[in-house]
């Protein structure tokens, strides 16, 4: 039969069709206490869709259209590139993805861009999502002083994210580094003074 062009499909099935090469990136920002006065840094990251995975661009106070640029190169690096193996980077509007040479990079790896409507941040659901997971079992916790503090948070945080939190969504913990079996003594793993704890058994 001839097929009915009448039929959409819709962002969720898009998403769930095109799981394992899909990539979202996003920016937040954070308030740094630099000497008694506030300072806002932006900070960048790509998260993998399929796995929660989370990669932090280096960190700049002003991002501008040079710094996108080094970013999508490290993304689409030949040996360890985050996006090696993605066909689509969903974004928002912000002007800083709007850059020519932030695109064309991607492009030239085979990655496509997907730039979301406006006022539609539920079309960015994971990255969204992560944000508030960042901030909220992290970041808010916390009186930053320099952008070296920062990264060493986020490093603490990343390692917590990845290989000893549980995610619900996932069932796991994204990859695990600790030991499995049953007989194996729990010991309480704490980073960040504290704030962040798991329990987990010892490897053998």
């Amino acid at each position: 039969p001839e097929p009915d062009l009448t039929v959409r499909s819709t962002w969720h099935d898009f998403i769930k069709s095109h799981w394992d090469v899909l990539a979202a990136c996003d920016f937040f920002s954070i308030e740094l206490l630099v000497r008694h006065k506030l300072v806002r840094c932006t900070v960048f990251f790509v998260i993998e869709l399929s796995t929660r995975k989370v990669f932090y661009a280096p960190i700049k106070l002003q991002p501008d259209g040079p710094y996108m640029k080094q970013v999508a190169r490290i993304l689409v690096d030949s040996d360890d590139g985050f996006l090696q193996g993605k066909r689509y980077l969903i974004h928002d509007r912000d002007p800083l993805f709007k850059t020519a040479g932030f695109h064309g990079i991607l492009k030239s790896i085979g990655v496509k861009p997907v730039r979301l409507p406006s006022r539609s941040p539920n079309l960015n659901c994971y990255a969204e999502r992560y944000v508030k997971s960042v901030k909220s079992e992290c970041l808010d916790h916390l009186i930053l002083s320099s952008v070296e503090q920062l990264e060493y948070v986020l490093q603490e945080f990343g390692e917590y994210y990845h290989h000893e939190r549980i995610h619900q969504s996932l069932g796991r913990i994204i990859e695990r580094k600790h030991a499995t079996a049953d007989t194996a003594e729990i010991v309480c793993i704490e980073r960040l003074g504290g704030l962040l704890k798991s329990y987990h058994r010892l490897a053998a």
